[in-house]
C-alpha cells in the first residue's frame, strides 16, 4: 500500500478512482501527491497526481474520455465530443517545468528522471495511436502501476536509482508546489458556492471562468456510474437528461426556470444541468415573504399553464419546486421527473420515491404513471389552499366557505371537473380586488 503524503482536493470521480487503485496496489515505499499546482512564473499548472517511485518522479494526468480515441498529430479525436489537444503533449511540458524547478533547488536532482503518464479510467477507452508518440506515454487504470514500475523508461542521462535522492526531492517540492486551492470547474462553469444536494445531485452556485464578474447559474450535478453496463448507463443518462429534454421543450418565460446547457464530464461519472440562478428560496408555507405575496399563487399558475401549453407535465409538483424572488415572484422549477411529451421511456416508475402525497392527485395516488396536466392543476390547488387557507385541504366536502370557487375546482376529485392551470388563472385574475380571496391574502400578509 502505497503512502499518501499530501495534497489537494480531487476534482471528480476519476482522480479519487486512481489515487484509491494506487494507494491500494502501489508497492509500499512509492509515495503519492495528488492535486497540487506547480508555478512557473505567472502561469499555474495544475497536476492531478505525483508518484515517486524507486527510479523516477511520475506526473501522472487523469483523463475519463471513453471510447475509441483517435490520435493525429497534437489533436486527441474521442467519439461523440470535439477533439481537444493532446493530454500528453501538454504534460510533457509540465514534466519539463517541474524538472527545472527541482533543479533550481537542488542541482543534483539533475540525475532524477521526471517521467509524464495519461491513465485513461473508462473501461472502454482504447488510444489508436498510429505514431505511437503519445501511445508511450498511456495507459489504463490496470496497466498504471506496471507503467509506473518499469524502470526502462527512465532516460539516459538520468540515474535508474532515484531513492540516494529522495529527501532532496521530498524538499525540494515541499518548496515548489503547493495544495491546489482551485474551486472546482465544470465545462467552463467555476464553482462559487456550494448550495446543498444530496447523495444523487449536489447544487452549486457558478460564474463563466472566461468572464469573471458575470451574472451567475445554478449548476445541478448529478452523480451518475461509469462502470455500469451500457444498458443501465443509458437508462441513467435519460432519467438525468429528463429536466433539461423538459425544459429545452419550454420557451423562455418569467415564472419557468430556464435551462442553459447540459453536459457530462470526460468519464460520465457525473452529468451537469445548467439553469438560471433564480436569487430566492423555496416557498414557505407559513406567513412570510412567500407565502405573504399575492403573486405566489398567479406566477405559480402562470408557469404550469405555459408547460402545459409546450406539452410539459410537471408531475412532482410541491412547494420545494416553487422558488420566491427576493421581491415577491414565484418561479416554476424541479422537473427532474416531467413528461416532456411523447417519447420511447419513461422516468414514471422513479416518481413513487420522491413525491409527497400531500400533492398528489386522487387518481394518480396508486399510479403515478397516469399523471396529466389535471394533476399539476390539483397539487397547484392544494399549494393555493394552504397559502390562503394556512392548512392542507381535509377533502372537497371539508374546505371552508372562504375559499375561492377556483381553487375549490382545482381541488375536484373529478379530473375532468378541474380547470385547466390557463383557466384557473383566468379564473383568479377575474376576482374583485375586493373579493374574500385578496382580503386572505392581506390577512396573510399582515399575520394573525
Amino acid at each position: 500500500m502505497a503512502q499518501i503524503v499530501g495534497g489537494g482536493r480531487p476534482v471528480n470521480d476519476a482522480e479519487r478512482r486512481v489515487i484509491a487503485y494506487l494507494r491500494d496496489h502501489a508497492p509500499a515505499e512509492w509515495l503519492l501527491l495528488h492535486n497540487v499546482e506547480v508555478p512557473r512564473g505567472e502561469d499555474v499548472f495544475e497536476v492531478d497526481l505525483l508518484v515517486l517511485t524507486g527510479h523516477s518522479l511520475a506526473v501522472v494526468d487523469v483523463k475519463g474520455t471513453r471510447g475509441r480515441i483517435q490520435v493525429s498529430g497534437s489533436r486527441w479525436f474521442p467519439p461523440r465530443r470535439e477533439a481537444f489537444g493532446s493530454p500528453v503533449t501538454k504534460l510533457r511540458g509540465t514534466a519539463r517545468a517541474l524538472k527545472g524547478l527541482l533543479v533550481s533547488r537542488a542541482t543534483q536532482l539533475e540525475r532524477v528522471y521526471v517521467d509524464s503518464i495519461v491513465v485513461l479510467t473508462s473501461p472502454d477507452a482504447e488510444l489508436v495511436d498510429p505514431s505511437g508518440r503519445d501511445a508511450a506515454h498511456v495507459t489504463g487504470l490496470a496497466g498504471l502501476v506496471p507503467m509506473l514500475a518499469d524502470a526502462s523508461r527512465v532516460k539516459r542521462g538520468c540515474s535508474p536509482d532515484a531513492r540516494p535522492y529522495l529527501t532532496a526531492v521530498l524538499d525540494a517540492l515541499n518548496q515548489t508546489v503547493r495544495r491546489s486551492t482551485a474551486p472546482p470547474r465544470y465545462g467552463n462553469w467555476e464553482v462559487e458556492e456550494q448550495l446543498g444536494g444530496d447523495t444523487r445531485v449536489t447544487e452549486y452556485r457558478a460564474f463563466n471562468a472566461t468572464l469573471p464578474g458575470s451574472e451567475t447559474v445554478l449548476l445541478r450535478v448529478y452523480q451518475a456510474d461509469p462502470l455500469a453496463d451500457e444498458a443501465a448507463r443509458a437508462a441513467e443518462r435519460q432519467r438525468i437528461a429528463n429536466a433539461y429534454q423538459s425544459l429545452a421543450r419550454i420557451p423562455p418565460h418569467p415564472c419557468v426556470v430556464r435551462s442553459r446547457d447540459f453536459f457530462a464530464i470526460d468519464d460520465e461519472s457525473r452529468f451537469v444541468l445548467v439553469l438560471d440562478d433564480v436569487h430566492g428560496e423555496a416557498l414557505h408555507l407559513s406567513p412570510g415573504r412567500g407565502a405573504g405575496s399575492p403573486f405566489v399563487i398567479p406566477d405559480l399558475l402562470s408557469g404550469l399553464a405555459h408547460a402545459h401549453a409546450h406539452g410539459v407535465i410537471h408531475r412532482a409538483l410541491t412547494p420545494a419546486c416553487v422558488l420566491v424572488t427576493d421581491d415577491g415572484h414565484a418561479v416554476l422549477t424541479g422537473f427532474d421527473y416531467s413528461k416532456p411529451g411523447p417519447r420511447n421511456f419513461t422516468v414514471a416508475h422513479e416518481l413513487s420515491n420522491v413525491l409527497d402525497g400531500h400533492y398528489v392527485a386522487p387518481e394518480c395516488q396508486d399510479r403515478p404513471d397516469r399523471m396529466t396536466a389535471a394533476s399539476d392543476v390539483y397539487a397547484a390547488g392544494v399549494i393555493a389552499y394552504q397559502l390562503l387557507a394556512g392548512e392542507l385541504p381535509a377533502g372537497p366536502d371539508a374546505l371552508g366557505p372562504e375559499v375561492p370557487d377556483v381553487v375549490r375546482r382545482m381541488l375536484d376529485h373529478s379530473p375532468a371537473k378541474r380547470p385547466s392551470a390557463a383557466e384557473a388563472l383566468d379564473g383568479l385574475r377575474g376576482i374583485p380586488q375586493r373579493s374574500r380571496l385578496r382580503r386572505l391574502v392581506r390577512r396573510i400578509v399582515s399575520g394573525p
